[in-house]
């Protein structure tokens, strides 16, 4: 079992900045991958970044160039630099880990994006 601590939404203005952090504990060994979804109401679940360890790091189309997925090995983190914030950008926020095939999910979090 992996579990997962997401921490960092928030309410930001149209053009602002968060942080995302997503802490990883128990058989933390041998993870594939660590990346952020989102959700926003009506929606269905998508890619915003994600990690392939040791292979390639992905982002959206839609984000590409204004977040940064990034991930700190001896805290068993992985972070989301969101930069110039769009209102499309509102959604729950989820981590995502895969080991050995199987997926594992955060509780979500809030991003809102408005004036």
């Amino acid at each position: 079992q992996v579990q997962l601590v997401e921490s960092g939404g928030g309410l930001v203005q149209p053009g602002g900045s968060l942080r995302l952090s997503c802490a990883a504990s128990g058989n933390i060994f041998s993870i594939n991958a660590m990346g952020w979804y989102r959700q926003a109401p009506g929606k269905e679940r998508e890619l915003v970044a994600a990690i392939i360890i040791g292979r390639s790091t992905n982002y959206a189309d839609s984000v590409k160039g204004r977040f940064t997925i990034s991930r700190d090995n001896a805290k068993n983190t992985v972070y989301l630099q969101m930069n110039s914030l769009k209102p499309e950008d509102t959604a729950v926020y989820y981590c995502n880990v895969v080991r050995y095939g199987l997926a594992y999910w955060g509780q979500g979090t809030q991003v809102t994006v408005s004036s």
